[in-house]
């Protein structure tokens, strides 16, 4: 019975039914990614030849086991309840997962550039040779396209699942993992050129191919470390794609305004990983006094609007605080 109830909980918050059933989901699919990811990366290093797109393509497999590695750890620690050392609770372990992964792309994604952008400067030649398959002389060549081909449409459809979870869970570490795994079909068409390439002689068609693939790589860890570290900074929250502000901040505004006893209310919302820490200060009309049943009904409220608002404080207030709130008109008054 424990185990079940932490299941359905980040930390304090109870995940109503629908993201109980979308964590399960992504829970499974993150299993099936290593699963698929195993067999793929397997079976590249079974062909990899000498092509160093092929080589860099394999290095972007195993890379790719980042992500759900990430997902799958930072999911047991931050259910586990707020304690006197984390009285907001361990959420923040999805940003650190988040950190380690994009950090590990960056850092590979460089050295990928500078080892295939060297190896075009020296014009390397790489060679692709024979294989015997069942008494027969096969070119190497066309077993890694076949391969690459394959192995390229699993990660698409799998990043498409995952990309209807993670705006359900407002995950973005999951979000991180599905775009990579959309876009993974550009990695194996990039390779696949690449030892065409090489097939027809051009000799720098191969180290062009890896060089793409690992701009690709830095690119995702570029973007990834960007996100990780603004979120660790107490960012403003944002949409799980980090597209624009999160809206959730307005509505608590607006519904906090139009309280009866309410003249003006703002709030500061920070993103712990999948649930807001919210802080509404309001500025009572002249003359009132909210009783503790008129804060206790606003945060409650508050609360239902979305199951991300647990953590939240509602603060009475003679004036707006500006300095709390950044970007307040001049109007509001500091207190």
């Amino acid at each position: 019975m424990r185990d079940a109830t932490r299941t359905a909980e980040f930390g304090h918050t109870q995940l109503p039914d629908e993201q109980r059933d979308a964590l399960r989901r992504a829970v499974r699919l993150e299993w099936v990614t290593i699963g698929v990811l195993t067999v793929t990366a397997t079976l590249m290093f079974l062909v990899l030849g000498s092509s160093q797109a092929m080589r860099v393509a394999w290095i972007e497999d195993l890379l790719s086991f980042l992500p759900p590695i990430a997902f799958l750890m930072a999911t047991r620690v931050i259910r586990r309840p707020p304690t006197r050392d984390h009285p907001y609770g361990l959420h923040r372990a999805t940003g650190i997962a988040h950190l380690v992964a994009a950090v590990a792309l960056l850092v590979m994604g460089a050295y990928l550039i500078v080892d295939s952008g060297f190896k075009l400067v020296i014009a390397e030649h790489p060679t692709i040779g024979g294989i015997e398959v069942l008494g027969r002389t096969v070119w190497l060549g066309w077993l890694m396209i076949a391969t690459l081909a394959v192995t390229s449409v699993a990660p698409v459809i799998l990043g498409r699942a995952k990309l209807t979870l993670s705006e359900t869970l407002h995950d973005k570490v999951l979000y991180a993992d599905a775009d990579m795994n959309k876009a993974d079909w550009m990695t194996g068409a990039a390779a696949i050129a690449g030892i065409v390439g090489i097939g027809v002689g051009w000799w720098w068609a191969d180290s062009v191919a890896a060089l793409l693939i690992s701009v690709s790589i830095l690119h995702d860890g570029l973007r990834n470390l960007r996100g990780a570290v603004a979120g660790l900074m107490d960012r403003r929250a944002r949409t799980y794609d980090d597209e624009a502000p999160h809206p959730l901040s307005d509505r608590i505004d607006e519904h906090l305004t139009a309280l009866p006893w309410v003249e003006e209310a703002r709030s500061r919302v920070r993103d712990l990983g999948h649930v807001f820490h919210v802080e509404s200060f309001v500025v009572p009309l002249e003359g009132t006094t909210p009783s503790l049943e008129d804060l206790e009904a606003a945060r409650s409220e508050c609360v239902d609007m979305d199951w991300k608002v647990q953590d939240m404080v509602i603060v009475p207030t003679a004036g707006l605080p500006s300095g709390f709130l950044p970007g307040l008109s001049t109007s509001g008054q500091d207190h």
